[in-house]
Parts: structure tokens; C-alpha cells; sequence
């Protein structure tokens, strides 16, 4: 058994609905600039400009159950704070070098998210150029 210098996060899930189970989040991949609108209103050229991919960590997800209201601290130190629904694909299989035509195989399911982007933080970070 490994001992650690201090305890470890606990594990993070999310209810399967219609399941007594729990789908286990190790990691959030994300694409950014994939919609050619939004990345007009951000200032970016999406002819020209491919999209890019990112990670959150698995405690960035917050579950709220249905019906029911969640919470999001305002973060200190940000005045601009935007929220953009979010396609979520839950990959169930891993692969390597898997064909587009094969994708699917690999998602276990779909929801609905909410991803919280501290914009002006973000658009302070373009300007210079990171």
C-alpha cells in the first residue's frame, strides 16, 4: 500500500441516469475555436484559424441533479465571467489512431454542460500572446 504525504482528492463521478452507477471522470478534454461564430465574436478568423484543444482537471466538474439549482463561486480577481452550454461526450472505450468511422464505438454517452470561462483573464492572456 502507498502511503501519500497527504490525502489524495477523492475520486470524481457522475450519476448514469437510470442507473444506481457512477461514470468516473479522469480527465476533460475540450476544443476550442470549433464554432465558427463564436470564434468571430472572439476576435479570431475560423477560416484560417484551426481549433485548438485544452484540458480541464476532473474536479473542475461540478454535478447539479435535476431539478435542482447549482452554485458557482464568482472567482476573486475576474469581472468578466461567461458561461457557454456545452456538448459533452463521455468516452467509455479508449483507442489509439481510432478511424473516424469507428469513433462512436468508443462513447459510452452524451450531456448537457456548462463551462465557465473567466473572460477577461482569457482575452489579458491573448494580448500577450499566450
Amino acid at each position: 500500500m502507498t502511503e501519500f504525504v497527504f490525502a489524495p482528492p477523492a475520486p470524481v463521478g457522475v450519476p448514469v441516469r437510470g442507473s444506481n452507477a457512477s461514470f468516473p471522470v479522469r480527465r476533460v478534454y475540450c476544443v476550442g475555436r470549433n464554432y465558427a461564430a463564436h470564434a468571430r465574436e472572439m476576435g479570431s478568423d475560423p477560416d484560417r484559424e484551426p481549433p485548438f484543444f485544452f484540458c480541464k482537471p476532473s474536479d473542475a466538474v461540478s454535478y447539479v441533479a435535476d431539478n435542482s439549482e447549482g452554485t458557482f463561486p464568482y472567482p476573486p480577481g475576474s469581472s468578466n465571467v461567461h458561461y457557454e452550454i456545452e456538448l459533452v461526450v463521455a468516452i467509455g472505450t479508449g483507442g489509439k489512431n481510432i478511424a473516424a468511422a469507428d469513433a462512436h464505438k468508443h462513447i459510452y454517452g452524451y450531456a448537457v454542460g456548462l463551462d465557465m470561462t473567466r473572460r477577461d483573464l482569457q482575452n489579458d492572456m491573448k494580448k500577450q500572446g499566450r
